[in-house]
């Protein structure tokens, strides 16, 4: 089976080669960790103690993967704790909250490079977040001994669809799977529906209401606050992790209110770095006063600019300035992003009809009366209006949003209590490993 993955992932490698190259001579993007990525070059573990190695596809799974870490190194700080990610955001995001820890780029799914690295790591367990299924990993893993753990799991619609058509292959690689930590039920049926044991498939809830910050005063955003001028009184819309149209949508709303709302500010921060220049030529043709966050605060930020974010991995302490919040990639077809920050913040939630990777987590905040489903411009540019008008509507939303996220906290201790049922887990006394340079 490895043979024809192989085959696979090698036709469409070289099929997306010319592309992958334009990326890279016009974004910057897949430039780096190439040794890693096709040979396994990744740092390796030295020493006695046990390895667990977590693994995260990008900058929402590697924030998700925070509260998790630091709850395994309380438990078990004897042993050593790597970290893998696949996209360049995810790497610099990974680097800068684990800063003490080692963080590489994971391999390719080629059966080479993923044997290589994990001979470099050395892991006990391998944790995987959400949905990172990847068979020759998996299998290499299963063939050194290594146990395979799938943590705050979900299985969309498209992904069933998907994953039905080659059930057989799927349902083997499920089975080699030691636990699967899910976030519903519903997630629960859909991987034994596909192949997976029943007695390894758990229910935990999402790790993701865990991570959320609730308090507005926490320093990271009170720094921002004062960084962005944000005064007493002013009412700030954020949208979050837009796409492109969704920049375009809040800006629109915020030029038709702004003249009979005066106290209110817009913060936009785009998902991708790379869209970054593209947001700002927006905001040029605009006609708004803006200001870039990298500019400040050695270029003092205009009273009443637009302010455009262009950091990576600020986003959970801005979302904590907002009264009002759209939350994106949800008004196209990337299925939603994490509406659980400004949620927890206690901020009127807004986002697209389009939110199947949250699909847990939206239902339960409609099913609360605690966000709103907006589908087009005019109805984003209704929701805010509405907030103005009347914030004690907006501050309901929020309170029951607020309410929400606090009683679904628990699901980091009950993952990490999962993983430490497994056989053989049992922390070192003594010793502590080290990881070197690749």
């Amino acid at each position: 089976m490895r043979y024809v993955l192989n085959t696979l992932y090698l036709i469409t490698l070289l099929a997306a080669a010319p592309w992958l190259l334009w990326v890279a001579l016009r974004r910057g993007k897949y430039r780096r960790g190439w040794g890693a990525k096709l040979l396994g070059r990744v740092p390796r573990s030295t020493g006695e103690d046990e390895v667990i190695w977590f693994h995260a596809v990008s900058a929402g799974e590697v924030n998700l993967l925070v509260p998790l870490v630091a709850a395994w190194r309380v438990r078990y700080p004897h042993w050593t704790v790597c970290i893998s990610t696949t996209t360049r955001t995810g790497y610099d995001l990974a680097r800068e909250r684990f800063s003490t820890l080692s963080v590489f780029y994971c391999p390719l799914d080629f059966s080479w490079a993923v044997s290589a690295a994990l001979r470099r790591v050395r892991p006990t367990l391998l944790i995987l977040a959400e949905l990172e299924l990847w068979p020759n990993l998996i299998a290499a893993a299963r063939r050194q001994r290594v146990r395979v753990a799938v943590v705050n799991g979900r299985m969309s619609d498209r992904s069933l669809r998907g994953y039905r058509r080659l059930r057989l292959g799927v349902a083997r690689m499920l089975c080699s799977i030691d636990v699967l930590a899910v976030q519903t039920e519903e997630y629960r049926s859909r991987f034994i529906a596909l192949g997976a044991r029943a007695s390894a498939v758990h229910v935990t809830g999402s790790v993701k209401f865990d991570g959320a910050q609730t308090d507005r005063q926490n320093p990271a955003t009170r720094r921002l606050a004062t960084l962005a001028g944000i005064a007493p009184g002013e009412r700030v819309f954020l949208a979050g992790s837009t796409q492109r149209g969704e920049e375009l949508a809040a800006i629109e709303t915020y030029q038709r209110l702004r003249t009979r709302y005066p106290e209110l500010r817009l913060i936009l921060v785009p998902r991708h770095p790379e869209r970054f220049p593209e947001v700002a030529e927006l905001l040029d043709r605009s006609g708004l006063c803006w200001a870039r966050r990298s500019t400040l605060p050695d270029v003092p930020l205009p009273v009443e600019a637009v302010l455009l974010v262009d950091r990576v991995g600020e986003l959970g302490a801005w979302w904590g300035t907002a009264q009002i919040a759209f939350v994106g990639g949800s008004l196209g077809r990337r299925g939603g992003q994490n509406m659980i920050e400004p949620a927890a913040y206690g901020a009127a939630v807004c986002f697209g009809p389009n939110t199947r990777n949250f699909r847990a987590v939206v239902s339960a905040l409609l099913r609360c009366e605690a966000a709103v489903v907006i589908r087009n411009r005019a109805e984003l540019e209704r929701f805010v209006e509405r907030c103005l008008v009347d914030p004690a509507y907006g501050q309901a939303l929020g309170a029951r949003a607020q309410q929400l996220v606090g009683e679904n906290l628990g699901a980091t201790v009950k993952t990490i209590d999962l993983l430490g049922q497994l056989p053989g887990l049992v922390p070192p006394q003594t010793g502590r490993s080290t990881v070197a340079a690749a």
